[in-house]
């Protein structure tokens, strides 16, 4: 079975959800408060190629969450136990809850049938965050991993997913991190051991031409 056929069977629009992680205006936006992500975010193309795969996953009728992360603005339930937690609370963009910094960033789509789910503590989109019940409802069996970062997050949400049984799917062009080069260690000698690693043109060319099936074209 080649690699597009096996992609077909894995990515059934019915029983799949395209996750993405902290694509968001305070991370990867314009003022991100990480401006060297949010930078490499761009520059690399990984932004771009994450809108492409929400625009084709809504085409094709594959739900799409979107996680963010979010913190109350007095501080109460949010992790300081880590260095990371501590620095965030020293930085200039702050990812308060209601304000644009968590909304997803542009040009990434959000339709009205997707789930935007924010969590106040942690490192994971997953665990703690009420994910997994909204995928269990509706039928996923496998999740599609995009986002930010290849550092924390992104591990923490595919290492998550793969323990409570879903297959994971990761598109290696729609991740970003720093520096630029971890993100192909990570893929090489972390996450391609428990997920599929491929390119998000192989994601979204089996569900544009699901889409275009479905017209009639």
């Amino acid at each position: 079975m080649s690699l597009y056929e096996q992609l077909v069977a894995q990515l059934d629009p019915a029983t799949t959800v395209l996750l993405t992680v902290e694509c968001q205006e305070g991370v990867v936006g314009e003022d991100s408060a990480l401006p060297e992500l949010a930078a490499q975010a761009r520059k690399s193309g990984v932004l771009a190629n994450v809108a492409r795969l929400v625009s084709a996953a809504h085409g094709a009728g594959v739900q799409v969450v979107h996680a963010v992360a979010e913190r109350r603005a007095d501080g109460r339930g949010a992790n300081r136990n880590a260095r990371l937690f501590r620095a965030a609370e020293r930085l200039p963009v702050r990812q308060i809850v209601g304000s644009p910094a968590v909304r997803v960033a542009a040009p990434i789509e959000v339709a009205e049938e997707d789930f935007v789910v924010g969590r106040l503590h942690g490192l994971s989109p997953v665990a703690g965050t009420g994910v997994d019940a909204l995928l269990r409802n509706l039928g996923c069996r496998d999740v599609v991993v995009v986002g930010v970062s290849a550092n924390v997050a992104v591990p923490n949400a595919v290492f998550d997913l793969v323990n409570l049984g879903y297959g994971v799917v990761v598109a290696e062009d729609a991740v970003a991190g720093v520096p630029e080069e971890y993100v192909g260690a990570v893929m090489r000698h972390s996450l391609g051991l428990v997920a599929r690693v491929v390119g998000a043109g192989e994601i979204w060319g089996v569900w544009e031409r699901d889409s275009a099936l479905g017209q009639g074209v």
